[in-house]
């Protein structure tokens, strides 16, 4: 029961995550100090919850968390703050929801996982909700296709994250709360160095201009991780998983109450959106 509130938490949290970002967007906050910003106020998030839980860190066996934490939160942070910039939220989340496919994709690729009709069923179902959002008549002002295909980069690298952070916590010593700290200490250490080797000038103050601007969004991101990490250390994947697939279904919801005149979400983007999770459901619940 606890796996499965954490799970549903986790898919609340980073569906809002997505539309904070936007709101913060919109008001002229920066995309690549936002994305270094959400990832060093996580750290915090992830910091403090190490320090109340009272786990121990084994060393050895917490470093390859840190290389886990370099695709993301790391630099799919970049990628996903300027999807949301040129796409908006609602329609990154529906994106951003194809993740099981791509992670099933890799796992049977790289790791052997067979196939089974399940997967095939809910990858069709996941490229019926792409097929439905692509063929959107009406889009926001300002709409850029490019903000979709930074969207499919950022989903190759979170569903990377996932496979990976799954096959290491398979037998680990790691406590879940000393995972979540290592990884956003390596997505903050990748995306720090990618700012101070990009970024001319002060750096400080914007920083943390953008710190402010998008500390609710950070906020959620944090919370959402060590959500995530809990649940997929005390329940089944086959739980756990198909539950977090409804992040996609909660940041197109939340974008239609609280985006509502800029997001401009219409029946064929909750219709995708509704058939991209019922796929990643599927493919969670089978795999």
């Amino acid at each position: 029961m606890t796996a499965v509130l954490l799970a549903c938490l986790s898919a609340v949290l980073f569906g809002a995550t997505s539309v904070l970002i936007r709101i913060a967007l919109r008001r002229g906050a920066d995309p690549l100090l936002g994305a270094l910003s959400s990832v060093l106020v996580s750290l915090a998030v992830g910091v403090v919850a190490l320090a109340v839980s009272g786990e121990r860190i084994p060393v050895v066996d917490t470093l390859p968390f840190l290389f886990a934490g370099l695709l993301a939160p790391g630099i799919s942070q970049v990628f996903f703050f300027r999807a949301i910039r040129d796409a908006g939220a609602a329609r990154v989340s529906v994106v951003v929801g194809m993740a099981p496919l791509v992670s099933v994709a890799i796992a049977i690729v790289l790791l052997g996982e067979p196939v089974e009709a399940a997967l095939l069923v809910g990858a069709l179902l996941i490229v019926g909700g792409g097929v439905a959002l692509a063929g959107e008549r009406v889009r926001p002002e300002g709409f850029k296709v490019a903000g979709l295909l930074l969207a499919v980069v950022t989903t190759v690298l979170f569903a990377s994250r996932d496979n990976l952070v799954r096959w290491l916590a398979e037998g680990t010593s790691t406590p879940p709360v000393v995972a979540v700290a290592a990884t956003v200490l390596g997505g903050s250490i990748g995306l720090g160095s990618y700012v101070l080797a990009t970024r001319t000038g002060d750096v400080g103050r914007p920083l943390a201009r953008a710190a402010w601007a998008f500390l609710p969004a950070s906020a959620c991101l944090g919370l959402s991780y060590v959500a995530l990490f809990e649940a997929y250390y005390r329940g089944r994947v086959t739980v756990v998983s198909p539950l977090v697939a409804t992040e996609s279904l909660w940041g197109v919801l939340l974008a239609a109450l609280l985006l509502r005149d800029t997001e401009l979400v219409g029946r064929r983007l909750v219709a995708g959106a509704a058939l991209v999770v019922a796929g990643g459901v599927l493919i969670g619940a089978f795999r």
